[in-house]
């Protein structure tokens, strides 16, 4: 099996077989693949901001921001577009060089994408990437982001598509997977990933990953959470993924889709240092980074920066575009 160049067409044997190896051979596979196509110690450093939160329709299973769960999270309205550039501000001083904006919508209404299209320009001009989540797109929504100047767009398959009606009902894979090809039609880069620790079984998680591989272009950026049980939600109680299982999920990422940045996303404040260790030295090579991800909490810029001075890890700089 090579991995000297970025495959699309992984079956779900293939993957399982990798995922099933040895742990240190697994670990040691995707450290090769990570130095053949990364500096091994440089990591590159997101910040998330909710630019609307709560009082979402959908009713994904994990997600505090869903009107269908009872979580005391109180919906709010959009935020002004002088605030959100002048917080990119912040985030960029600070080391980010990419700057996530995230909607608790089903899909953007006419009506809100003025001020969108504002906020990316705004944040571009500060010199920083620019990534949106606002659920579903339409091709016409996708080709004015683009016009923008939107560089990413992230929208998850969260799971596989044999466990996805266990954790939503309002909105199918297939939707999922048709924002997906707007986006990429667009021309602006996808950042798509999932969650692990829903109650799914290791045959969904690769089964997530396997999708993602095998489309027509590998999404840029994959971010990889571990679930956080929000009171309310109907996984408020679900069983945690053993930190091992974890890190195979990650090394089995970044094998599979060797160019892409893979991100240790939410669940960082539940990983000890060493676990997030094993995750950056199985292909991790993505963190965001401040106090909050959109309502979860998320380690301190001080935490992460005591880690990667202990790491020798540095922030990784922004390519030129």
């Amino acid at each position: 099996m090579s991995f000297e160049r970025a495959r699309h067409l992984w079956t779900q044997t293939e993957a399982r077989a990798l995922h099933d190896a040895p742990f240190n051979n697994l670990l040691f596979l995707a450290q090769t693949v990570h130095r053949q196509n990364f500096d091994p110690n440089k990591v590159q450093l997101s910040r998330l901001l909710s630019i609307k939160t709560g009082g979402c329709p959908e009713d994904c299973g994990y997600c505090s921001q869903s009107a269908h769960h009872e979580t005391g999270l109180k919906a709010s309205k959009l935020m002004e577009v002088r605030r959100v550039v002048a917080e990119a501000e912040k985030a960029r001083d600070s080391g980010a060089t990419r700057y996530c904006m995230g909607a608790a919508w089903r899909n953007p209404k006419a009506r809100d994408m003025d001020a969108v299209v504002a906020m990316v320009e705004g944040v571009k001009a500060l010199g920083m990437e620019t990534c949106m989540t606002l659920g579903m797109l339409d091709r016409e929504q996708a080709a004015r982001l683009k016009q923008a100047g939107l560089d990413f767009y992230n929208h998850n398959i969260d799971t596989s598509e044999r466990y996805y009606s266990e954790i939503i009902s309002t909105r199918s894979f297939a939707e999922r997977l048709e924002t997906l090809e707007h986006v990429r039609q667009s021309g602006i880069k996808v950042c798509c990933g999932g969650i692990v620790g829903m109650g799914e079984e290791p045959v969904d998680r690769i089964g997530m990953l396997v999708t993602l591989a095998n489309l027509p272009e590998h999404p840029q950026s994959v971010p990889i959470n571990m679930l956080i049980p929000i009171p309310g939600t109907p996984l408020a109680d679900a069983k945690p993924i053993e930190p091992i299982e974890f890190v195979r999920v990650i090394a089995l990422a970044r094998i599979m889709m060797p160019k892409s940045h893979i991100r240790l996303s939410a669940g960082r404040t539940a990983m000890t240092d060493e676990m997030q260790a094993l995750c950056f030295f199985a292909g991790a090579n993505s963190i965001f980074v401040g106090d909050t991800l959109l309502t979860a909490d998320n380690p301190g810029e001080d935490k992460d920066t005591l880690l990667f001075r202990r790491l020798g890890i540095e922030p990784m700089e922004l390519e030129a575009q």
